[in-house]
């Protein structure tokens, strides 16, 4: 069995219990209102934002016998260069405030999220932050295209304003099969190990975000450290 394969074993029980989130079932359903909807690109966008320091700090702290390894984390950050500007540019055609999404701060399960990651990379072994890359680019495989068709069509909204879901459903399906050629050419049990652990946590805490966003009318600030 590949690693790629062995990672998904590993990761299953933890991506059901993701995928049985109400919150996500609702977007794939089309049944989010629009306050949903926004506040879920508010939580992404103070996410996403990260994705290029994350990956800067973990190429550079990389070991010299990865070296493959940091080649390919340059080929993820052109790819991911702006995307947090795609969600602000979805927020507005939303008609919501992008700029006080900007300047804002995230719920405290993204926060608690971002810094996992960071501290993944900074206290662990850098490697594992390919965990969270395979349930990110996962997640919108399976989930991205569909609920943006639901949504757009359940709110009546333009194109423009599901730029970020629409992109990633197909780009990271090409990303799956980029980081199944990268992760089986690992060979040290403790970069495979590191790559499992931060898969699951990152289920969880990332699951954590979504059950802290609304899913009715109600305001974001009023649960957003409930």
């Amino acid at each position: 069995m590949s690693f790629y394969d062995e990672l998904h074993a590993a990761t299953e029980p933890a991506r059901r219990e993701f995928l049985a989130i109400p919150f996500l079932q609702d977007g794939v359903a089309g049944r989010l209102p629009l306050p949903g909807y926004i506040a879920f690109l508010t939580e992404a966008y103070h996410h996403v934002k990260h994705t290029l320091p994350l990956l800067m700090a973990c190429g550079s702290r990389l070991p010299e016998r990865l070296e493959w390894l940091r080649t390919a984390v340059a080929e993820y950050i052109e790819e991911e260069t702006g995307h947090q500007e795609w969600i602000l540019n979805d927020i507005r055609a939303c008609g919501g405030d992008a700029e006080a999404v900007r300047r804002g701060r995230p719920s405290l399960a993204t926060e608690l999220m971002v810094a996992y990651a960071y501290d993944t990379v900074q206290r662990g072994n850098p490697a594992g932050l390919f965990g969270m890359v395979f349930v990110l680019e996962g997640t919108s495989v399976s989930l991205a295209t569909r609920a943006g068709e639901a949504l757009q069509a359940a709110l009546g909204l333009p194109k423009q304003a599901f730029s970020y879901l629409l992109s990633h459903g197909s780009l990271d399906l090409e990303h799956i099969e980029f980081f199944r050629g990268l992760v089986n050419r690992l060979d040290r049990e403790e970069d495979r190990a590191a790559i499992v652990h931060c898969a699951n946590v990152v289920y969880r805490l990332y699951g954590d975000m979504f059950r802290s966003l609304p899913r009715e009318s109600r305001s974001l600030d009023e649960r957003r450290y409930a």
